[in-house]
């Protein structure tokens, strides 16, 4: 017999950046299970575009807001109190780390505060979305959830890998301290439909020179490598820790580690591209390895990823051969 999840119809959840990436797909998610579901987004990195199907939706609600000001309490939606709520807002792209340093650093301090006091007034469950850049240019491979990081703090990435890992102390101390029923999830590399085709991360700029015939630019030797997670395999993944009664911090994502080279050479051979891969200068604190010890997320939650590379990179180029055309 199936299970209930422990959020689902009646419920109502907040997701913050709810009309980002990856977000996005999580709201889809929240609602086909029956949640009611209001995102806040100021569209900095997220687009209307992504969440425009749900726009007639009765049990959806688009907030444009700063989250980093405060929630927007007037708002009728936001006024009431909520079941759960999902800190999934911040740029999150090595373009956004050169671009938007100081939006990063407060959606990931100011913000994550204001969430976790509105979380423990209204006695909702609080998921923090952070990173497997916690870990930083890791001395441990693969990494478990134990494993402290390597960070430079004052480096160009430290924007947001410091930010998440303020937002995790944050969150353990409101559930230490302030008795709330918290969870830390760490998203590793994720692709799939609504990337921003100019957000700088590998998969998007790989799809889009090939399918425009570009040469592919790889940063340095190509050698670094990195453990890609088809969207829909991290959406199943955050649902099942926000049901569980799991803290964590929890890795989320897939085994499946490339090195940079076998990603652009896999992407021209599923796109047909003419493209020819390029080598171009290394970015600074360019991680060098990338792979989660899922052990905890399967013992804990029963967590699987599903998709393959390959049928996921296929259903990405072909949302963006759509966008192309």
């Amino acid at each position: 017999m199936k299970v209930a999840p422990r959020f689902g119809s009646g419920h109502r959840v907040l997701v913050s950046g709810g009309a980002g990436f990856v977000p996005s797909h999580l709201v889809d998610s929240l609602i086909e299970r029956g949640c009611t579901v209001v995102a806040v987004d100021n569209f900095v990195t997220g687009t209307k575009e992504n969440v425009a199907h749900l726009a007639d939706h009765p049990r959806f609600t688009l907030v444009e807001a700063d989250i980093s000001e405060g929630l927007p309490d007037h708002h009728p939606a936001v006024a009431e109190r909520f079941d759960a709520i999902l800190h999934m807002a911040s740029p999150a792209s090595p373009t956004d780390f050169a671009t938007l340093p100081v939006e990063i650093l407060r959606v990931g301090s100011v913000a994550t505060l204001h969430l976790l006091d509105r979380a423990v007034a209204d006695g909702a469950r609080f998921l923090m979305a952070s990173t497997s850049e916690a870990y930083g240019d890791p001395l441990e491979h693969p990494q478990r959830e134990t494993y402290w990081g390597n960070v430079n703090p004052i480096g160009i990435r430290s924007v947001y890998d410091e930010a998440k890992r303020f937002a995790e102390a944050s969150t353990m101390a409101y559930h230490r301290y302030r008795g709330l029923d918290a969870a830390i999830v760490r998203i590793f590399n994720t692709y799939g439909p609504r990337m921003r085709p100019d957000d700088g991360r590998a998969i998007p700029t790989f799809i889009n020179q090939a399918l425009r015939g570009e040469p592919i630019t790889v940063h340095g030797t190509g050698a670094q490598t990195r453990s890609i997670c088809y969207v829909d395999d991290l959406v199943r993944g955050i649902l099942l820790l926000l049901d569980s009664t799991e803290t964590g911090p929890v890795n989320c994502g897939t085994e499946h580690e490339l090195s940079m080279r076998e990603l652009a050479e896999l992407i021209v051979s599923l796109t047909g591209s003419d493209s020819q891969v390029s080598y171009i200068t290394r970015t600074a604190d360019d991680p060098e390895k990338r792979r989660p010890d899922l052990t905890l997320a399967r013992e804990r939650l029963g967590y699987a990823p599903q998709v393959a590379p390959e049928e996921g990179l296929r259903r990405t180029i072909e949302h963006f051969r759509q966008r192309l055309a």
